[in-house]
């Protein structure tokens, strides 16, 4: 193995700490919608109520994505892209490294993407990952496949 790299999106919440703020934004919110009803701008508790079940929606939605992860593992005998989605489910790409080439596209206003091609087929890695850590990345590997392309043969007898 010349290079191994596993990529997991940032969760900054545990389920107990997202547990606990959804608890006190329901009480937040819960509180001023109270305040309106009782001062008689009753739909104002309407739009609380779904609003915190927007939030909560969104909140799970988001730490349901705890279980994706990306695996970029380079042998001699070629690139594997490993893809676990949120359900479990595995996807696992493999390209021969000879024909690799790694770059960094550039998007107005966004993070730019980590594109590796291979003759005809294009993939984006690392999608999680914020700019710097993309370009650490796309370093890495490329010094990898160099060292690969161009190996360094240590023959003691010739010393």
């Amino acid at each position: 193995m010349l290079f191994q790299a596993i990529i997991v999106p940032h969760r900054s919440l545990s389920r107990r700490s997202l547990r606990r703020l959804l608890v006190a934004i329901c009480a937040m919110c819960g509180t001023s919608a109270a305040v309106f009803v009782w001062l008689g701008a009753w739909p104002v508790g309407g739009f609380t109520g779904l609003e915190l079940l927007l939030a909560a929606f969104l909140f799970r939605l988001n730490a349901h994505g705890v279980r994706e992860t990306e695996l970029i593992v380079l042998t001699g005998s070629g690139l594997r892209i490993t893809r676990t989605d949120r359900t479990g489910q595995k996807r696992e790409r493999t390209l021969s490294p000879a024909w690799l080439t790694l770059s960094i596209e550039e998007r107005a206003g966004r993070v730019p993407g980590l594109i590796i091609t291979a003759r005809d087929i294009r993939i984006e890695i690392a999608r999680s990952l914020c700019e710097d850590e993309k370009r650490d990345l796309a370093q890495a590997l490329n010094a990898a496949l160099h060292d690969l392309r161009h190996p360094t043969f240590d023959n003691p007898q010739l010393r």
